[in-house]
């Protein structure tokens, strides 16, 4: 057992916090405080601090599981489970063709891994039915932003430029109870005289912190961002130079907004005209502002037009591109950005590249020593591809995703998984989609591997490897170079995590995500580059090229994006003109209550493993439904009488829980449970028409008391 203090980070949200483990004679790790990391300066938050609860023998999968001729899960030799996914695999595209075999990666993969992974389905599979869970993530931010600003990455800037801004807008984050170690930051911005505005229909713990909340109406953000540009126009405070200067597409940007007259405005969202005005005031007089979007108002079927609304209202009050301002995209996932980057996404290669790009099918081509003409071309997104499971995709092999409970309309996506002629999981947890499976693989954790993670800032981390494995475990690495080379590829695919990080720095080299000058030496020195951070200068390309002799310039990565110019081809940051429109299910006399979802701070996304965590139960053991009490006093519920919850997809059951703290025409559900609570059998799979994100945000509901 090694007995050394090993630096990393926290296995789960896009912060990435900072950490150090400890091996213990049980074979896990203790966790404890890591202040040099600034993103955290080492506080933890519940599932940070339980982390290595997961890691126990008793709660992890040890052993290779298949399915016996009675349908049950047995252990198994790694041979024989490796053999039969290469068979099953191998069948399904010999008889159907390579797109009837689909691949379901996840956005806590690594970055090796998600590459990998990607690689293998083109490669070796050569299917193109390739998504990842970070589709429910920021797609429609990411949709937006390469819209507006020809570039994508979570945030543009450091968390710890937001204490130096003058206001910040904060539009459904629930960041207290989703990553608490981050709300020191939004602290930090009152303390220095800044405000804080929360747009949430539910006051929430971060909402109790904003100096004005605004409770919106389920799915009507855009409307509300628009009105606050209408009134931004009306009162004169559209920055004229900035917009003159660095901008194209105003015009059209501005008669859209116009349109939404205040009035208007307040009779779609609940929110006052006063309170539109407060906002516009407390967002236009300092000097810098911000302006940070979470899931509220990108799972919508309208939320890359909600999120532009968004960023339009930076760009016209000169909001982008400066210091201390700016739209950022508060990422959810472990390496949700990281994860979508380097190829595991349906219509991208590495270095974030776009998958119909001649070009970028070249480059990337030539780093795998593949034809680009193999190389298949863009697949089904996220939702549509577990939609065609048992259809069109014949076998799945399924990595780091829980979609039984994660996916919008969960129970047909569990329906299309059990139709599967095959399904292969690889997971440290039996999780319930794993429980499915015809073979299940359990592979390493976080403290047991070595790789790297871009958190929601952009800053590519290294998670570092503080203890050995038990033994029966494998990594996903050599879980696909024994698939790769079964399916007849020996080459190409390697089992240690620096050399497939140094072939995705060639890959991703001239991309927009380019992580060409970062190694895993510079990552471990320096505490995180961001990207992107090209490699070092060549010796002979112009008149600044580096003399001969002298050691060529380390680029420093980019923590500031867009100060100098914007990454659109003329360097102008472009208004996209949007206008409000309903959510994909409006109430009715059937069905008259809005659902809205999201997290409690004791659970993470799909629960498959902080429900494992005892700590972590006994604070948040189940899901409950949130309720007005004039809601509750209808339907005749008190506090914790089963309540059942029904939409067009599906009915869930779970106690009521009673809060003022609601909309009364709304009711909240947390996602992370299976079973009769789970909120997914609920939601709305209407996507977005272009980043294909599901409306998880915003259903019609009706309730019905439970009676014994």
């Amino acid at each position: 057992m090694q007995s050394t203090v090993t630096p990393t980070h926290c296995p789960y949200c896009a912060l990435q916090c900072g950490m150090n483990l400890t091996p213990v004679p049980d074979g896990t790790v203790e966790v404890s405080e890591r202040a040099d990391f600034p993103v955290n300066r080492g506080a933890l938050c519940g599932k940070g601090r339980t982390a290595a609860a997961v890691l126990a023998p008793g709660v992890r999968l040890t052993s290779p599981l298949v399915r016996d001729e009675g349908g049950t899960l047995v252990p198994a030799s790694w041979d024989e489970a490796l053999d039969r996914i290469a068979a099953g695999l191998g069948r399904t595209r010999a008889e159907h063709g390579p797109d009837a075999v689909g691949v379901f990666g996840g956005g806590g993969l690594t970055n090796e891994k998600a590459y990998t992974l990607g690689k293998f389905a083109r490669v070796v599979l050569g299917t193109s039915q390739i998504d990842y869970n970070g589709r429910f993530c920021m797609s429609s931010a990411a949709a937006a932003g390469i819209k507006a600003f020809g570039l994508d990455r979570g945030l543009p800037f450091p968390l710890e430029d937001i204490p130096k801004s003058g206001c910040v807008i904060l539009v459904g984050s629930n960041l207290a109870e989703t990553m608490p170690p981050s709300l020191r930051f939004f602290t930090e911005l009152k303390e220095n005289g800044g405000t804080l505005v929360v747009i949430d229909p539910r006051r929430t713990k971060t909402a109790e912190q904003a100096d004005l909340h605004l409770a919106p109406r389920p799915g009507t953000d855009l409307a509300l961002a628009l009105g606050l540009l209408h009134l931004v126009i009306a009162e004169g405070r559209v920055d004229e130079e900035y917009v003159r200067e660095r901008t194209s597409g105003w015009e059209d940007a501005r008669a859209a907004a116009m349109a939404h007259w205040p009035e208007y405005v307040e009779r779609i969202t609940g929110v006052s005209v006063p309170q539109l005005r407060e906002t516009v005031r407390m967002f236009c007089e300092p000097e810098s502002a911000m302006v940070l979007t979470a899931r509220g108002p990108e799972q919508q079927s309208k939320g890359t037009d909600t999120v532009g609304a968004w960023i339009n209202l930076c760009l016209a009050t000169g909001r982008a591109g400066r210091p201390w301002s700016g739209y950022g995209c508060l990422t959810g996932q472990g390496n949700g950005q990281g994860g979508r980057e380097h190829g595991q996404k349906a219509d991208q290669l590495p270095g974030y590249r776009k998958l119909d790009d001649p070009a970028a099918r070249a480059h990337v081509a030539e780093v795998w020593g593949v034809d680009p003409d193999s190389l298949p071309g863009p697949g089904r997104s996220a939702y549509e591809l577990l939609d065609a499971l048992g259809t069109d995709i014949r076998s799945l092999l399924l990595m780091a995703s829980n979609p039984v409970v994660s996916a919008p309309r969960a129970a047909h996506i569990e329906e299309r998984i059990r139709s599967l002629d095959f399904l292969a999981v690889c997971d440290v947890v039996l999780s319930e989609t794993a429980a499915l499976a015809d073979v299940v693989l359990p592979v390493t954790q976080w403290a047991e591997e070595t790789g790297t993670t871009t958190n929601l800032e952009g800053r590519v981390l290294l998670r570092r490897r503080a203890i050995t494995p038990p033994d029966g475990i494998r990594s996903d690495l050599e879980v696909l170079h024994e698939l790769a080379a079964r399916l007849g590829v020996e080459k190409g695919f390697p089992t240690d995590p620096e050399e497939v990080f140094e072939e995705l720095r060639r890959a991703s080299a001239g991309g927009a995500a380019d992580y060409s000058g970062i190694t895993y030496r510079r990552l471990a020195e320096e505490n995180g580059v961001f990207w992107p951070c090209p490699a070092a200068e060549s010796v002979d390309e112009g008149e600044d090229a580096v003399p001969v002799g002298e050691a060529p310039a380390v680029h420093p990565g980019t923590p500031r994006l867009f100060l100098d110019r914007f990454a659109t081809p003329d360097g102008r940051a472009r208004f996209v003109p949007v206008s409000h429109r309903a959510i994909a299910e409006e109430p009715d006399d059937e069905y008259p209550v809005l659902l809205t979802t999201g997290r409690v701070v004791a659970q993470y996304q799909s629960g498959a493993q902080t429900r494992r965590v005892a700590e972590l139960n006994a604070a948040a053991p189940g899901p409950f439904v949130e309720l007005h009490p004039r809601l509750a006093a209808r339907l005749g519920a008190a506090e914790g009488d089963p309540v059942a919850v029904v939409s067009r997809r599906g009915r869930a059951v779970a106690p009521a829980r009673i809060t003022n703290a609601i909309r009364p025409d709304t009711v909240f559900m947390p996602f992370h449970w299976p079973g009769e609570g789970r909120a997914n059998t609920l939601t709305n799979p209407a996507l977005d028409p272009t980043s294909r994100m599901p409306e998880f945000k915003a259903c019609a509901v009706r309730l019905e008391a439970v009676r014994p």
